[in-house]
């Protein structure tokens, strides 16, 4: 069985909530308490004001606004109208609650994030919930982790469910087109942030039942947390006021206070400070584009923090969400638009602070450009590698970085270009990187960072896979594998080896070089490629080239290959 529990007669409101009780006893004195409390609120809250408009009769009023088993009559004698055919413009005209129509006002889902379960009034199976349903007195919402679920109600007042969270609808309903609502919601698990709109008549009313206490407001923003084994049901208040109370007694709660509730046989504390908003750290916070990143200092007293990213325009429409006991975060994905930032510390009994803000904007435009090389994983032999890309449809520049990890928490190197190629500025070691890149427009705005592809650096020498020679006409013709389109080649033959002075150095437009043939001996070849740009990679091993007699040459002309020792 339950116990009457009520909040404080205020103007034009008046709530009388179910909870828990210990007897029989309990419940008689809650319920006479409550009647001694709200006899004063409900004498000045029984009537709903209308101001008279020209051209308004009372029998078009009637059937606007009361129920249909109340003639307009009642609302001529009620207002002591003597001549119900003229209503003086700009007159307030009562309209007492009760006699007032009251009709459905279905909950709208306006977002959902992750997986979030409804379980429906009528005892249907319980199944996904997709925004832009309605929602109506009896159903049930459960999300699950990472998951949240925004609604809103007849007077445009928002309720975003968090994670691990049960919400009840108990009562949605409206006073016909007097924008008077009737929203009561029972929180059984978890939490959930409220934007309420501003009452807009004596019958209006934003009540949340948690298992511990009620909250009641008539515009505000406020958070109230159900608690659990190991923290407190609070309600934490941002903007207005809100009541809150049980059986065993009431608090007001101001902006920038919290109420706690640890059970409800017992009074809510005394109201708190809530935490300071964290101070985030401009060196090391950068938001757009992503990853974004962000430090804070922390904030005493704090056990650990929240960070979130709303829609900056709607708030309420959650699209990150995360827990640290650290001062930093990196946020890998968020979806583009004006986007906000909040942060705020948490205390050991999960009470949540102020909020630190900070709005951003992340667009889709322009695009990222297409890669064309280096290829996905390729062993590229160079500490200075170059790297191309197509021209993405409304940039004007492009931004090329590295990372030897695939989040890019910590870039290694940033470079920007008007072509769409570029080479590394500062060599880097042979290992495992990652490159990305991103379009710039000509304002110079950055759009998102396209697939960050793997690449291996390494410093083997190219093997430039030297054919055996030939030779014909007293010449002899050293051929090798042929390099990218627009590379050009520096080839060495030495006598020695050590290419102090050798006897051919050129470099070549094509992968082979002819020369007098030597007479006899052994040869030191080695091969370098230069790119289109001018940057030139190391020289191949030296490789040998042993050559018979002279007279060999002339026995098989170029048919006869002579033997490659490496």
């Amino acid at each position: 069985m339950g116990s009457c529990s009520c909040a404080p007669a205020q103007p034009g409101q008046h709530s009388v909530t179910v909870g828990r009780s210990s007897s029989s006893l309990a419940r008689r004195f809650a319920a006479l308490l409550c009647a001694l409390l709200l006899l004063p609120g409900l004498a000045a809250a029984q009537d709903w004001n209308y101001r008279v408009r020209p051209g308004d009769t009372l029998w078009d009023l009637g059937g606007l606004y009361l129920k249909a088993d109340v003639p307009w009559q009642q609302l001529q004698q009620h207002n002591r109208i003597d001549n119900p055919y003229r209503l003086p413009p700009g007159g307030l005209l009562r309209f007492p609650v009760s006699w007032l129509r009251v009709e459905p006002a279905p909950a709208r889902v306006l977002a959902v994030r992750g997986t979030v379960q409804l379980a429906a009034a009528n005892g249907s199976a319980t199944r996904a919930l997709l925004a832009g349903e309605r929602l109506h007195i009896g159903d049930t919402v459960q999300t699950a982790a990472d998951a949240s679920v925004t609604l809103e109600f007849a007077d445009a007042s928002r309720l975003q469910l968090r994670e691990h969270s049960r919400l009840r609808l108990d009562q949605l309903s409206r006073y016909g087109r007097t924008g008077m609502v009737d929203t009561r919601v029972r929180l059984q698990q978890g939490r959930a942030s409220n934007r309420v709109t501003p009452a807009r008549g004596p019958a209006s009313r934003y009540i949340i039942d948690a298992p511990a206490a009620t909250s009641s407001v008539r515009g505000t923003v406020f958070r109230v947390s159900a608690g659990d084994g190991t923290q407190v049901g609070a309600t934490e208040v941002l903007e207005g006021r809100v009541q809150v109370g049980n059986p065993h007694g009431q608090r007001l709660v101001r902006p920038g206070q919290a109420s706690r509730s640890a059970s409800a046989d017992a009074a809510p504390e005394a109201v708190s400070a809530l935490l300071p908003a964290p101070r985030l750290r401009s060196d090391a916070t950068t938001l757009a584009p992503l990853p974004a990143r962000l430090a804070w200092e922390p904030v005493a007293a704090a056990d650990h923090y929240r960070v979130e990213v709303v829609l900056a325009a709607t708030p309420e429409i959650l699209l990150f969400a995360a827990t640290t006991a650290g001062t930093s975060l990196v946020i890998d994905d968020l979806p583009p638009g004006a986007l906000r930032l909040l942060l705020r510390a948490v205390d050991a009994q999960g009470v949540e602070g102020l909020d630190a803000s900070a709005d951003f904007l992340l667009s889709d435009q322009p695009p990222p450009p297409l890669t064309v090389s280096p290829l996905h994983g390729q062993a590229v032999n160079s500490d200075r590698p170059r790297f191309r890309w197509t021209q993405a449809p409304g940039a004007s520049s492009s931004v090329l970085q590295i990372a030897a990890e695939p989040r890019f928490l910590q870039p290694l190197q940033q470079q920007a270009s008007t072509g769409t190629d570029l080479r590394l500025a500062t060599p880097l070691p042979p290992g495992q990187y990652f490159w990305r890149v991103a379009s710039r427009d000509g304002q110079g705005h950055q759009g998102p960072f396209g697939q960050a592809l793997p690449l291996q650096l390494t410093d083997e020498p190219v093997d430039p896979a030297l054919q055996p020679p030939e030779a014909a006409h007293g010449e002899l013709t050293l051929r090798w594998q042929a390099g990218s389109e627009g590379q050009r080649y520096r080839v060495q033959v030495d006598h020695r080896g050590d290419f102090k002075a050798p006897m051919v150095d050129e470099t070549l437009a094509q992968p082979q070089v002819s020369f007098k043939r030597p007479w006899r001996g052994t040869l030191h070849v080695r091969v370098q490629y230069i790119d289109d740009d001018g940057h030139a990679g190391p020289f191949s091993p030296a490789q040998q080239v042993k050559l018979p007699c002279r007279l060999c040459y002339g026995a098989g002309g170029s048919a006869l290959l002579l033997w490659l020792l490496l």
